[in-house]
């Protein structure tokens, strides 16, 4: 369900996905996946509103997407041989991520 939500860095009421929930010292956050701005921020819950149904009903500007077949590979450098060679990874570099972010700008 799509719900209003205000982002504190937006300074704006957004429409938003909840992902998660978790307990903090203070209270409860929410992770929010902002629809319209393909960002993910956290949120208190008084900071959470139900949408009427028109605004319910608005399309995404926003898609949740994967790339097709595609896996992350790292450098594996073996000091004893001195040799490197690219890999497969269980999960994707740091750089890899922002070489990725600024193709897509």
């Amino acid at each position: 369900q799509v719900y209003a939500v205000f982002s504190e860095e937006l300074k704006c009421w957004c429409r938003a996905l909840v992902e998660s929930v978790w307990c903090q010292a203070d209270g409860y956050q929410l992770g929010c996946f902002l629809v319209d701005y393909a960002k993910h921020c956290s949120v208190a819950p008084e900071n959470l509103r139900v949408l009427a149904g028109a605004f319910a009903k608005i399309p995404h500007r926003a898609k949740k997407c994967r790339l097709h077949c595609t896996k992350p590979l790292t450098l594996h450098i073996d000091y004893c041989e001195n040799t490197a060679k690219i890999g497969p990874a269980k999960r994707w570099d740091t750089a890899a991520i922002q070489h990725f972010r600024k193709l897509l700008e």
